[in-house]
């Protein structure tokens, strides 16, 4: 079972202004780039602290933010209809 620091959690949600989907998709995204390997941006507290909690640390500290991009949606053209055999 893994444990959080709530006072992490309480500072990243306000950073994150209370939306806690976002907040999930960012520490979720994070873990798996921490746990792939990639450097955190900040000192850990120890050398046990998770990579859940660095995350939420990095987040609350402004250390990661996003960048939402919106594509135009492509109309469909007579193409997408085919069906090739």
């Amino acid at each position: 079972m893994v444990s959080m620091n709530v006072n992490y959690l309480d500072a990243a949600k306000e950073r994150m202004n209370g939306n806690i989907p976002l907040l999930i998709n960012m520490v979720s995204q994070r873990v798996r780039q921490l746990n792939a390997g990639q450097r955190p941006l900040l000192k850990p507290d120890d050398h046990h602290m998770s990579n859940m909690d660095l995350a939420l640390k990095e987040i609350a500290e402004g250390k990661l933010t996003f960048e939402h991009t919106f594509k135009a949606a492509s109309r469909p053209s007579a193409a997408d209809n085919l069906i090739t055999l």
